[in-house]
């Protein structure tokens, strides 16, 4: 058996399939949804695997946009859009389908 951490993560995967239904997303986005249909975890969770699927190629950096808003922190945020990669095997999920269907 290989050494370290399996690469294989069960929020990954979910995060892939979720991104299958919405063909793109920001981190904000995809961890509200995803804590809507699983078991919450983390903003931090969400971008650690945004940034590992991008490292594995389950994801890919669509664009990377700065919008401006009223926001806590300033005026103006830099949203990362991301998509399924090449590498991504997302699974049909009817959970997550009838979830954003509803939205």
């Amino acid at each position: 058996m290989p050494r370290g951490r399996p690469v294989r993560s069960d929020i990954r995967q979910n995060v892939v399939d979720i991104l299958q239904y919405l063909k793109k997303g920001y981190g904000y986005q995809i961890a509200k949804i995803y804590n809507s249909i699983f078991p919450e975890c983390t903003m931090e969770v969400i971008y650690y695997h945004l940034r590992k699927g991008v490292k594995l190629d389950e994801f890919m950096i669509e664009k990377i946009a700065k919008e401006k808003g009223n926001y806590s922190w300033g005026s103006e945020v830099e949203k990362i859009y991301y998509k399924l990669g090449s590498a991504a095997q997302p699974r049909p999920s009817k959970r997550i389908e009838e979830f954003l269907k509803s939205r």
